[in-house]
């Protein structure tokens, strides 16, 4: 069974051999999990954000377990950008399956600076701009919520990386998340993934203080994918660009569920640290699922929920 899919962009498409993503935060810079499976089996890997100096991220203790996920506070930590050129990039299978560097900034120019240096390596397929981190001071949670922020980063980064396919990330801690998406595409987005995490709370009642050291952290795993699904749902009707689930999946039918909803594709997060051969099964096993519900090409199933 054919799975490829392609992200047809407004400035370029990005092509995947399946449907199977991984989200970025949850899967590193990749070659932490290619000992639990092919990383070029997957339809792409989302490496983890990239700023463009190094960050040390949140103080700790910034994971915790809730019912059903868990709710992070990490901060982005991550090496920077030119440390993930030199280091990671060049081991990476990009030749095999697209890289889609994840970029985090606390300014549009910031943006377009990062997306710059990103577009300038071959091994880099696409850029997922992250407008929507809920657990940073900067930027984060105030560009996901304005939908004129939004755009404006948008346009920052497909002005300086006219080259690149770019993929624009979605809060969920919004009240009108088409409004958002329609911004986003008319600043020249490829495509949308939604969501990011929902904002919340973890208390510790023993010692009557916060789970999380920041305090507050964004929820992910299993117990948000009916929000996903709605996002994803109202994303797909609100613009053409392709959409991108990402929130709770952790099995070949959740896959389909969200393409149903009209997801082109799908990342996996949560999962990952639940079974670190999520995705990598998830990939195996979307023949057989589909073959097993009598799904015959993904995109006949795509959009077509009955509402």
């Amino acid at each position: 069974m054919d799975l490829s899919v392609t992200l047809k962009g407004q400035s370029r498409d990005l092509r995947l051999k399946n449907p199977v993503l991984t989200a970025s935060g949850t899967f590193g810079y990749g070659l932490e999990f290619a000992s639990y499976g092919d990383l070029a089996s997957l339809g792409g890997i989302v490496v983890k954000g990239l700023s463009l100096k190094p960050r040390e991220g949140n103080p700790c203790p910034r994971i915790v377990e809730t019912t059903a996920g868990m709710l992070n506070a990490v901060g982005l930590q991550n090496d920077g950008v030119e440390a993930f050129c030199r280091e990671k990039l060049p081991n990476l299978p990009w030749r095999d399956v697209p890289i889609i560097a994840n970029i985090y900034a606390a300014s549009p120019e910031e943006f377009g600076e990062l997306a710059a240096r990103l577009e300038a390596e071959e091994g880099v397929a696409a850029l997922e701009i992250n407008v929507s981190c809920p657990n940073v001071k900067q930027g984060g949670v105030l560009f996901g919520q304005d939908p004129k922020l939004a755009a404006a980063v948008t346009a920052a980064v497909r002005k300086a990386a006219p080259r690149s396919h770019v993929m624009v990330k979605l809060s969920p801690n919004v009240t009108d998340i088409a409004l958002m998406a329609r911004s986003v595409e008319d600043a020249g987005a490829d495509s949308i993934s939604c969501i990011n995490t929902l904002l919340g709370l973890a208390v510790d009642l023993k010692n009557r203080r916060p789970a999380l050291a920041n305090v507050l952290g964004g929820l992910s795993g299993p117990a948000i994918k009916p929000v996903a699904l709605r996002c994803v749902w109202q994303v797909a009707r609100a613009v053409k660009i392709p959409v991108v689930g990402v929130g709770g999946i952790v099995s070949a039918e959740d896959v389909l569920e969200f393409i149903l909803a009209g997801a082109h594709a799908v990342q996996v997060g949560t999962g990952n640290f639940m079974r670190p051969d999520c995705a990598f099964a998830l990939a195996a096993e979307l023949p057989a699922a589909c073959e097993r519900l009598g799904i015959q090409r993904l995109e006949d199933l795509r959009g077509t929920l009955a509402v």
